[in-house]
């Protein structure tokens, strides 16, 4: 698409020169459309999905099956969001970048969502996420930590929008 100094240009959340096709561990969030709580609630210290937030769970398991080269370790979909860690082996030598599996992941689930909800076109992801490049073992041993305590933690949670957002960062806490 040629420049056009009229429209908007985003920033890229991407780590610039990074190859997101190198083999390694990528912790990624994603949120739905305005936040909605689209995929179901947290009751007590557990997230119980409606029909939507099993489709994302189905979907974002279809990754893992669907291309070779991608093993999925921890994850959790929560009321408006899901967190995971994507980590792409080296099997393959042709391979997707993270933003386009974050993306097919994206059309998949969105798809499936509107076709349930006879909502064709409507937007259930918004439009980039958020990733972080693991370096090291107890970086990701964090992560871990967090996405399995995320559920627990739901009534602090920066993405709840219920929360008390005063003096809260939306920064992830590692």
């Amino acid at each position: 698409m040629p420049y056009n100094p009229d429209r908007p240009h985003r920033n890229s959340l991407r780590l610039k020169g990074y190859d997101y096709t190198q083999p390694g561990a990528y912790f990624v969030t994603l949120c739905t459309k305005n936040r909605e709580c689209l995929f179901g609630e947290v009751v007590g210290d557990r997230v119980q999905l409606n029909e939507y937030g099993c489709i994302v769970a189905e979907t974002w398991q279809w990754l893992d099956r669907h291309y070779a080269y991608v093993e999925l370790d921890a994850w959790v979909v929560m009321p408006n969001h899901l967190h995971g860690i994507l980590v792409m082996t080296d099997r393959a030598v042709d391979r997707k970048p993270l933003g386009r599996l974050v993306g097919a992941f994206k059309t998949v689930s969105a798809r499936e969502i509107n076709q349930l909800r006879d909502t064709p076109s409507c937007p259930v992801w918004q439009r980039d996420f958020y990733d972080r490049i693991n370096r090291n073992d107890r970086s990701l041993q964090r992560i871990r930590q967090y996405i399995v305590n995320n559920p627990q933690q739901w009534h602090e949670d920066v993405e709840n929008p219920s929360c008390d957002r005063e003096g809260r960062s939306d920064r992830i806490p590692f």
